[in-house]
């Protein structure tokens, strides 16, 4: 049998559950401890992995003999608890956001360099089937010279739980929990183009954020401008009247074609991948597509590969940035 990493798993709600099937499934892990303090989460976890240590605390887990550590907390504690596991020299796979500002995501970055261990977060955008192929396609510059790209997040519903409308924290609203990944998605297709300028505006109930900037948006839109005078337009927001779950959709235009991201008929798991060329459309993938665990299982790939600190994770810094300019 291949190797398995001995990973434990902080904070096992259903996004942490659902990563420690992923890895599970996948072949490249065994989940060896558990902490979360909701018994009822723990319980559920114990039915996947029903050899797992359940320790008393996070600080517990890290104690014991494993091989890295999967985060699933609130945000608030992520970047303390990443550095925590790190300066113990463990790879850290870790929920988004990484921290709730720049300075927050910069100190764990630099912690994963000092402590020379790989540093993954869940921007599992990036592992929709087919979209590495077509970032491949961008970047030898099949859809020529790229002006525009166009990305939405549009969410029904509201976080269920109420850490999310507490800036302190969760560091903000619908750009830091949905927004990221329009950032993060349009950044990596294009190469990670450096970001010369960002003019948002920010609401929350239908007034603007800064006349109340204690609270959390649930409406934004930006316009980011980058390098090679590229325009992206980003909108997101929570509890918006839009006639279905979800409007989740990303486009790129170039001067000899397009490729559309979008959610299919309000999903958040459905997704059509297309080229678009005047008039025409080809489909490049469509459901099913199981995405959802792949960045954990990617991360788990290359630290089995590997678990010293990749450069990959010095881009979590500038995507930070660019959200702190949300609120600028």
């Amino acid at each position: 049998m291949s190797r398995r990493l001995r990973l434990g798993f902080a904070g096992v709600g259903w996004i942490g559950r659902h990563r420690m099937q992923a890895l599970l499934d996948a072949g490249v892990a065994e989940a060896a401890a558990i902490a979360d303090v909701d018994e009822a989460c723990v319980a559920e976890a114990c039915l996947l992995a029903p050899r797992a240590k359940v320790c008393a605390s996070f600080e517990d887990m890290l104690a014991l003999d494993l091989d890295g550590v999967v985060i699933a907390t609130p945000s608030a504690a992520h970047a303390e608890q990443t550095i925590a596991a790190l300066r113990r020299g463990f790879p850290v796979f870790c929920q988004k956001p990484l921290g709730r500002s720049g300075d927050e995501v910069a100190g764990v970055v630099m912690a994963a360099r000092t402590a020379d261990r790989r540093l993954g977060v869940d921007l599992s955008y990036r592992h929709l089937a087919g979209i590495a192929d077509v970032r491949d396609a961008i970047q030898r510059g099949e859809l020529g010279r790229i002006y525009a790209v166009e990305a939405v997040f549009h969410n029904a519903y509201g976080p269920g739980k109420p850490w999310f409308y507490d800036r302190t924290q969760s560091g903000g609203g619908c750009v830091i929990d949905l927004g990221i990944h329009l950032v993060d998605l349009a950044l990596w297709l294009l190469g990670q183009p450096a970001v010369r300028g960002v003019e948002s505006r920010c609401f929350v109930r239908g007034m603007p954020l800064r006349e109340t900037p204690e609270a959390v948006e649930d409406y934004a839109t930006a316009r980011l401008d980058l390098d090679g005078d590229i325009a992206v337009d980003v909108a997101c927001s929570w509890n918006l009247p839009i006639g279905m779950d979800a409007e989740i959709g990303l486009r790129v235009f170039g001067t000899g074609g397009g490729i559309g991201l979008r959610n299919v008929e309000g999903s958040f798991y459905d997704f059509m991948l297309e080229r678009f060329d005047g008039r025409q459309r080809t489909v490049l993938s469509s459901p099913p597509d199981a995405w959802g665990g792949r960045a954990a299982v990617a991360w788990a790939e290359a630290v089995l590969d590997s678990p010293r600190y990749h450069a990959d994770a010095d881009g979590l810094v500038e995507l930070a940035r660019v959200l702190d300019r949300f609120y600028a």
